[in-house]
């Protein structure tokens, strides 16, 4: 099943959880994950963005894990995931939570590949016109360390 969403990437992150979460977000962000664009809390995993601007995000649930694509994007990071409630949200971080995007998934934990494209272009216009994409692929799998799949730098002025 695929998804289409724009979601306000408020404060330049987006946020893939278990509808039931309320975990602290504020220890996710380590200096490490901020690099990474990736942190993990309970039941949520956060996601950086280069512009708190609108992204385009797509949204693909998956039977199993997909083939490894990532050389095609500009970043790619992997995170686990516990949806104990089976309801996964996907919204920005300043979004009101009964209008997020909902998506009924295995009890469990699921992996979250998120492929971010476009980043060049907006670092490179402040005002948020040029947007990044991103694509969130999700299947069952068991618990495992965040990683970066494939790594952008941001260009120097």
């Amino acid at each position: 099943m695929t998804t289409r969403l724009k979601i306000f990437a408020d404060y330049h992150q987006i946020h893939v959880m278990d509808e039931d979460s309320d975990d602290d977000l504020g220890r996710a962000w380590s200096a490490q994950a901020v690099l990474d664009g990736v942190g993990v809390a309970d039941g949520i995993v956060l996601l950086g963005t280069v512009n708190n601007m609108h992204v385009a995000v797509t949204v693909d649930l998956l039977d199993d894990e997909p083939v490894d694509d990532s050389a095609d994007f500009d970043h790619v990071v992997e995170a686990a995931l516990h949806v104990p409630s089976g309801c996964l949200t996907v919204l920005g971080c300043s979004d009101y939570l009964p209008d997020a995007a909902r998506f009924d998934v295995p009890v469990g934990w699921l992996r979250v590949r998120a492929a971010r494209s476009g980043l060049d272009a907006a670092a490179a216009d402040p005002r948020g016109f040029a947007s990044e994409d991103i694509r969130l692929q999700i299947w069952p799998a068991p618990q495992r360390e965040p990683r970066v799949l494939t790594r952008w730098t941001r260009p120097t002025a």
